[in-house]
């Protein structure tokens, strides 16, 4: 049990890491269009290099989540692969007991 709430801890803080540096990304982006509105010449190159950089940042932060998240990932399908009755217990199980929250609300 200890090794599962670890390998979520772990998820949930790669999950946590990789939506903060795309909404980052997202923002410096947004601002470096506003910003090349009305830019030509020097000013266009500078901000055209600036917004490489942040792409380049981009791909790298995807690489090193997907480098973090394959542990996880792995072990996941090694033990869906290992256990497959348990894992479909355990999904029934999950499935009855939201189905049950849910009647209730109704």
């Amino acid at each position: 049990m200890a090794r599962k709430s670890v390998e979520q801890a772990v998820e949930d803080q790669i999950k946590d890491q990789v939506f903060s540096d795309l909404q980052a990304l997202i923002e410096d982006s947004e601002k470096l269009l506003k910003d090349s509105a009305a830019l030509v010449g020097e000013e266009g190159e500078t901000l055209r290099k600036q917004v490489g950089i942040k792409l380049r940042q981009a791909r790298e932060a995807v690489n090193r989540v997907r480098g973090r998240a394959r542990p996880v990932v792995d072990a996941t399908q090694d033990y869906i692969g290992g256990h497959p009755w348990q894992t479909v217990v355990i999904s029934a199980g999950v499935g009855v007991v939201v189905g049950l929250l849910l009647g209730r609300r109704s």
